[in-house]
């Protein structure tokens, strides 16, 4: 039974009636641009095939009840005079709300059940589909208009002042305007987008370490603070205006920390643009080469990646079919990303999971994914 059958069933169950209708939002795999974000730089997510669903209908007060399938349990609250005291998924959807009604939109009330397949805490962002899918639960009941980067940035002040979670623009912008068969080259600065076409004949495969992201806050206030500190030296608002060149003229007067910071980020971002146009070619090479630097850039420059993350990346780039291979994500666990010949998957996909175990002990998950759309409604 698909999920979008599991919570339209659920619903019924819930709430004795069927749901008017269903929305979905995905999760993102971010194929180049790593830690470029924060520094007003270019992204290449793409939106997968694995998501949060919410069967819902409207209802007549002004109060949302919701059941979660994954948790077993319902919340509700009302949208007058929002607290934070619910179950830790819960404050997502009110986060939304919250963000919402700051920004002056009117909300109305909806009975739900939600229910989603993104693996939670591997850098996949459940937390943006979770936070999309709601935002397009209250734009159907609520009936306005649907802007993927204006409900973005909205999902975006949701996460980091109702939630508590510094996160850049990305997650929330490709699980609002994702497309199928592309990903999203994106400008962290001004939000502006370019639908690239995935390489024909190839496939994403994300490459679970089943490790997680145990020092990546403090390490990501760090290596946050480093760029800042690297783009003041270069009298710049960011490390997105220092080009290449630049950087290089003045490379020896800077520590060697700052230094290594910022040569990743400015030379990923160079290497995102690159990608893009890349598979504007269908040039799948060339962006399997891109991946592989940029993943030796977060490991030795930027100090993110981590031991299982590199046998990780080292098992799939020794199989035949891996055009290449990074990790993805914030870093220190989490998953790695691989451009994979698509005829080929399931095979490339056994046979990291065999390897990986073998280095490791550890037994990966690993999914191969489609290009998915961005968040949607539908009855």
């Amino acid at each position: 039974m698909s999920l979008r059958q599991q919570v339209a069933r659920g619903f019924e169950r819930c709430f004795g009636r069927l749901p008017e209708l269903v929305v979905r939002a995905p999760g993102r795999v971010n194929l180049i641009g790593e830690h470029t974000d924060y520094n007003d730089g270019f992204v290449l997510p793409m939106a997968i095939d694995r998501a949060v669903w919410i069967a819902l209908r409207p209802n007549d007060a002004q109060r949302v009840v919701v059941h979660s399938l994954d948790f077993d349990e319902t919340v509700e609250f009302s949208l007058a005079g929002l607290r934070r005291n619910q179950s830790e998924w819960a404050e997502y959807l009110k986060g939304v709300a919250w963000a919402l009604q700051e920004e002056g939109y009117v909300l109305h009330g909806w009975d739900g059940v939600v229910a989603g397949d993104v693996p939670i805490g591997a850098g996949l962002s459940s937390s943006a589909a979770l936070e999309l899918a709601t935002a397009r639960a209250f734009a159907s009941v609520s009936a306005w208009p649907w802007d993927a980067a204006i409900v973005a940035r909205i999902g975006q002040r949701a996460e980091n002042e109702w939630v508590g979670v510094n996160c850049g623009i990305m997650d929330q912008m490709i699980s609002a305007a994702g497309k199928e068969g592309h990903a999203l080259l994106i400008d962290c600065r001004s939000l502006e987008t370019r639908l690239v076409p995935l390489p024909p004949e190839t496939v994403v495969v994300v490459l679970d370490t089943a490790t997680r992201r145990g020092l990546v806050d403090s390490a990501y206030n760090e290596r946050r603070a480093q760029c800042e500190a690297a783009a003041r030296f270069f009298g710049v608002p960011a490390l997105r205006d220092v080009t290449v060149t630049q950087f290089e003229s003045r490379v020896d007067t800077l520590d060697d920390v700052t230094r290594r910071r910022a040569r990743h980020v400015i030379t990923e971002n160079e290497r995102t643009l690159q990608a893009a146009e890349a598979m504007q070619r269908g040039d799948a090479v060339q962006l399997g080469l891109l991946m592989n630097t940029s993943h030796v850039s977060l490991s030795d420059d930027f100090e993110v990646s981590s031991g299982e993350l590199d046998h990780m990346v080292a098992c799939a780039l020794q199989q035949e079919p891996c055009y290449g291979a990074r990790m993805t994500g914030a870093g220190f666990g989490g998953c790695a990303v691989a451009l994979v010949r698509g005829a080929a998957a399931d095979a490339f996909a056994s046979a990291v999971a065999a390897e990986y175990h073998r280095v490791t002990g550890i037994s990966p998950s690993i999914y191969v994914c489609a290009a998915s759309n961005g968040a949607e409604a539908g009855d």
